[in-house]
């Protein structure tokens, strides 16, 4: 509740104000209770209809002022509710953009889904209807005490008597509902997560005649998401009647206590009558707070899964004081020495995720969301020149081991082997998606651990087999909104990769819009698209993993035509299965189990008839000549 009221400091006017809307209220709120003692006790007794009419209008101008503080003070923490949602939602983004590939590999889609809208979505409910208007209710409690202590004592203290069973029945309950909201954001989670994969993979689900069985298993996630809400319903039905009977138990007790006090002459019927005006404005706050309870609830199980999220330090951060990266750029790469591995492998063979420091990443303990800094890595973890052990360590599922070559500028290789060699995993630490746990990679003579992520990706195009394009027209996708780049450079780009001619077949060109993912687009022209947009950046390092694995020949071919120009001055680093399209790098690197097991060009390396020669051979068995 502390972190959450540190979202209101930038509003502290408006909080300030709205406490006093609803302090004025408050106020408001023992005015009638007061005028309704008067005209009983004094007014009606004396026949004093002058003051009866000024009375009942006091009582009217109390209730139209009442209506319009409510009125005011309900615009005015609607409004902080918003911008308090504005802000966190913007934070959360923020922190998306912000994460390593690490988290998002082992959370899905539909669970980040529901931190950002409908976990947010219960904290602007807090905010907007819960958190401030408390302060209300607290103060009418306050005043209606004061006022009631004011008029009897006695009568006040009974009536006030039923207040520690008030506190037992919130305390018998606050356990059990918040438990129950705690699991209904986790169903919730779990069925956007489910509803996410079956919608983006509904072709294969089709095509396998798998409907009546996803039916089944969203009916059971359904199903458990339904049964915690009615645990929470069931649970929210019975402490509201308690609060209820507690009510009607207090004015009983006024009645009894108020009617005998009357018959000897210690109190007025005015007393009473106020008194019990009092006790039902008394317990109507009671049971406000009895309902904004279990809202609290609700926030609090959606904001302990928001803060996890904001508190999860990456592994893979910028520097506190990051170098500058040379200039110009020359487009050379170093990999000294580099072991990495995605996680260690558990005594029965699991693998468990883990962070830079080492320490297993679950997704359901609080520690999984918490990276240590590189100082507190164990031994092993370090980058190279710290100490550490051997990368034979059998605990560690490694995917390279001791991976070291260099690219010089302009200089074009490429990098074979069979799946699972550790290829794509050599671009995925050139690019920073995640850091070796030993060794260093340098880009123009800089660690790239030493330099912003930005700068770095900044000089590197790369090109991925698995293409994303967004569901905005083609021109937003080659520049990915980047205004400063014009149009003719955007045109040039698709053009030099060949992507001209179906652009233009195109009923509205480079404004056609597309659908999500490109969907409207055939394989081949999402890859020409993506190649155009690696271009127009003109970075200095090209990266193409498995880029024209997508392809037919026709577009290969005008890929290839059109990359062999391209990379003429520019530092290239091409992965495929392919042979044939690496044929012509200046070095061809060939992997193995996570180790560069020989390199060459493509003739040293069928003379050498090693590793690679079986791969060709494979490949090109039966192919005349």
């Amino acid at each position: 509740m502390r972190r959450l009221l540190t979202y209101l400091r930038p509003y502290k006017a408006h909080v300030a104000g709205a406490v006093l809307l609803l302090t004025a209220g408050s106020a408001l709120a023992i005015v009638g209770p007061w005028l309704t003692q008067q005209a009983i006790d004094e007014a009606i007794p004396n026949g004093d209809a002058e003051q009866l009419v000024v009375l009942t209008l006091a009582y009217l101008g109390a209730l139209l002022g009442s209506f319009a503080l409510l009125y005011a003070q309900g615009l005015l923490t609607t409004w902080l509710g918003q911008s308090v949602m504005f802000d966190l939602r913007r934070e959360i983004f923020r922190k998306f953009q912000a994460l390593d590939l690490r988290y998002f590999d082992r959370n899905p889609v539909g669970r980040l889904m529901t931190r950002i809208t409908s976990d947010v979505e219960t904290l602007n409910e807090l905010f907007a209807s819960g958190l401030v208007t408390v302060f209300g209710d607290v103060f009418t409690l306050v005043f209606i005490v004061g006022a009631m202590f004011l008029l009897d004592v006695e009568l006040a203290l009974v009536t006030l008597s039923v207040l520690p069973f008030v506190g037992w029945a919130v305390f018998l309950f606050r356990g059990r509902i918040r438990d129950a909201y705690r699991d209904i954001r986790v169903r919730v989670a779990r069925i956007n997560a489910y509803i996410h994969e079956r919608i983006t993979g509904v072709r294969v689900l089709q095509l396998f005649n798998r409907e009546v069985a996803d039916q089944q298993r969203h009916d059971d996630l359904t199903e458990e998401l339904l049964e915690g809400h009615l645990r929470s319903i069931t649970y929210y039905a019975l402490f509201f009647p308690v609060i209820q009977l507690f009510t009607a138990i207090a004015l009983a007790l006024i009645i009894w206590w108020g009617g005998r006090s009357i018959l000897e002459g210690a109190v007025t019927v005015g007393v009473v009558t106020a008194f019990l005006q009092y006790a039902q404005r008394f317990f109507r706050p009671i049971q406000d707070l009895s309902e904004k309870y279990n809202l609290l609830q609700g926030a609090m199980a959606s904001s302990e899964r928001v803060f996890k999220l904001l508190d999860y330090r990456p592994a893979v951060v910028d520097p506190d004081s990051p170098r500058s990266m040379p200039e110009p750029a020359m487009g050379r790469i170093e990999f000294d020495g580099v072991h990495f591995a995605y996680g260690r492998v558990e005594a029965e063979g699991r693998l468990e995720d883990t962070g830079l420091d080492g320490r297993v990443d679950r997704s359901t303990s609080d520690a999984a969301s918490q990276a240590a800094d590189g100082a507190s890595a164990p031994a092993g973890l370090r980058p190279e020149g710290t100490g550490g052990s051997s990368d034979t360590e059998p605990d560690w599922d490694w995917i390279l081991h001791g991976i070291s070559f260099t690219v010089e500028p302009g200089e074009k290789i490429a990098i074979v082997g069979h799946t699972g060699a550790g290829k794509s995993t050599i671009i995925n630490l050139l690019m920073r998606f995640y850091d070796p746990q030993r060794g260093e990679v340098r880009v123009d003579g800089v660690p790239v651990r030493d330099v912003t992520r930005h700068d770095l990706r900044a000089r590197i195009g790369l090109v991925l087999q698995d293409v994303f394009l967004f569901s905005e027209d083609i021109s937003y996708n080659i520049r990915l909104g980047e205004e400063s780049i014009p149009d003719e450079a955007l045109r040039h780009a698709a053009d030099e990769i060949g992507a001209t001619p179906f652009i233009d077949r195109l009923e509205q060109g480079y404004d056609q819009p597309l659908g999500e993912r490109g969907a409207s687009l055939s394989v081949g022209e999402r890859q020409l698209i993506s190649f155009a947009r690696a271009l127009v950046f003109d970075p200095p390092i090209l990266v193409l993993d498995e880029a024209t694995s997508s392809v037919d020949s026709e577009i290969e071919a005008k890929i290839e035509a059109a990359t062999d120009r391209l990379m003429q001055g520019r530092t290239s680093i091409v992965i495929a299965h392919r042979l044939s399209t690496v044929q012509n790098a200046d070095r061809i690197l060939v992997m193995d189990r996570g180790r560069i097991c020989e390199q060459g060009t493509h003739a040293e390396l069928l003379e050498a008839g090693g590793h690679y020669a079986r791969l060709h051979e494979l490949q090109f068995a039966g192919v005349g000549g």
